[in-house]
C-alpha cells in the first residue's frame, strides 16, 4: 500500500534513502547532496562555486523577496557572498495577471539589490493546478577554497550560538497571510509589529553568517527554516555526526511570536524559522562572534553544545533531560493544511 505523505518536508528517512541512492563520483563536487546541507559546492579553481535552491509554497505576499531571501541565507552560511539569482514563477490559471509577475520580480530583484547580487535568469509560466502562486528559487555564489565554511571540522565541545530568535519568518507568514484569524484575539499594534518581523529584523542572516565567518574560528553555520529551529539543530546534528544537548529555556522567543503561535496552538521552536542562524564554534571563538555580531545589531545566545556521539540528541527542560526529536513537520504546514480542510 503506497504512503501518502502530507504537506511539508519529505521525511527525514525518505529523503535519506534517496540520497542514499545518488552518484557522488564527479571529484569536482566538494559538497553533494546530504542531510544538513542546503547548498552544493562544485571546486572552480581558486573559487568555489556554491549553489542553493528552495521553492516558497506557503506565503503568497512578499514572495520574491522570501524566495531570494532564503536562497542566499543557504549560500552565505558555507562562507560565500550570494551573487547570481534564479526564479522559476508559477502563476496559477485563476488569477493570473502581468501585474502579478511583475510584483513579484520586482520584489525580488529589490531584494537581491539590497545584498548585492543580481537577478541573472529563470523561467516564468501560467500553470494549471496551482491555487497560489509558487517561487523556486536558485543562488549561487562563490569564495576562496580557504574561507568555505563546513560542518566537517564540528568536534564535541563545540558551543552552538542562536542569533535573534525562533519562528521569525513563521511569524511574519501567519501574520500576514491569517490576520483575519488572529484579529479577534489580538491587539493591531501586536499585528502589525509581527507581520514586520518580515523586514525588521527581516529574515536574511547573509550579513550575519559573513560577519561570524569573519571575525574567528568557526567549525559550522546553518540557517534553520522548515521545521523550525528544532528540526535545524537535529539536522547539524546530522551534518557533525555527532551528539547534542540543547537547553530549550536558552532559545529566544520574540513577544509577537509567543503571541502568535497561542492563539493558533503551535509550537515557535518548530514553526519555520529562516531569519536565526546557529553558529558552530569551540568555546574560545564564541566572544569575538558575539562582538562581531552585536556591531551589527544582531544578539546571540549559546543554547546547545556539541557531545560525542553515543550521547545522542537530548534537550534539557525544567531542569531534565529528554530525547530531542525533530518535528515531522513544519508548525506551518500543519496550520495551513488544518484550515484548508475546514474549507
Amino acid at each position: 500500500m503506497t504512503q501518502h505523505l502530507r504537506p511539508g518536508k519529505l521525511p527525514a528517512a525518505d529523503l535519506q534513502d534517496l540520497l542514499d541512492r545518488l552518484d557522488r563520483a564527479d571529484p569536482r563536487l566538494v559538497v553533494g547532496p546530504r542531510t544538513g546541507e542546503d547548498a552544493a559546492v562544485i571546486e572552480m579553481g581558486d573559487r568555489v562555486l556554491v549553489v542553493a535552491t528552495d521553492p516558497v509554497t506557503f506565503a503568497t505576499d512578499r514572495i520574491g523577496a522570501y524566495a531570494v531571501h532564503v536562497n542566499a541565507n543557504d549560500v552565505a552560511v558555507l562562507g560565500a557572498r550570494p551573487r547570481w539569482f534564479f526564479a522559476v514563477v508559477l502563476l496559477p490559471e485563476a488569477t493570473a495577471a502581468r501585474g502579478q509577475a511583475e510584483a513579484i520580480m520586482e520584489d525580488a530583484a529589490g531584494a537581491c539589490d539590497a545584498l548585492g547580487a543580481t537577478v541573472a535568469g529563470g523561467h516564468t509560466e501560467i500553470t494549471v493546478g496551482l491555487d497560489r502562486p509558487v517561487v523556486i528559487g536558485q543562488m549561487l555564489g562563490e569564495v576562496a577554497p580557504a574561507r568555505l565554511v563546513r560542518k566537517t571540522r564540528m568536534a564535541p565541545g563545540d558551543q552552538v550560538l542562536l542569533t535573534r530568535g525562533a519562528a521569525i519568518e513563521g511569524t511574519a507568514i501567519l501574520a500576514r497571510e491569517m490576520r483575519a484569524r488572529l484579529s479577534p484575539w489580538l491587539p493591531a499594534s501586536l499585528l502589525d509589529r509581527a507581520a514586520d518581523l518580515l523586514t525588521d529584523p527581516g529574515i536574511s542572516i547573509v550579513e550575519a553568517a559573513l560577519a561570524a565567518a569573519d571575525a574567528a574560528d568557526l567549525h559550522g553555520l546553518h540557517d534553520p527554516t522548515e521545521g523550525g529551529v528544532i528540526a535545524g539543530l537535529v539536522e547539524l546534528a546530522a551534518a557533525s555526526g555527532l551528539g547534542l544537548r540543547v537547553d530549550e529555556g536558552a532559545i529566544p522567543v520574540l513577544p509577537e511570536t509567543a503571541a502568535v503561535c497561542a492563539v493558533l496552538g503551535l509550537d515557535p521552536l518548530r514553526l519555520i524559522a529562516s531569519g536565526a542562524l546557529l553558529v558552530v564554534a569551540p568555546p574560545g571563538s564564541i566572544d569575538p562572534i558575539e562582538r562581531a555580531l552585536a556591531k551589527r545589531g544582531v544578539a546571540a545566545r549559546v543554547v546547545g553544545e556539541l557531545r560525542p556521539a553515543g550521547e545522542g540528541l537530548q534537550i534539557e527542560r525544567d531542569g531534565r533531560l529528554a530525547p530531542l526529536v525533530g518535528p515531522a513537520r513544519d508548525e506551518l504546514a500543519r496550520v495551513f493544511e488544518a484550515t484548508r480542510d475546514r474549507g
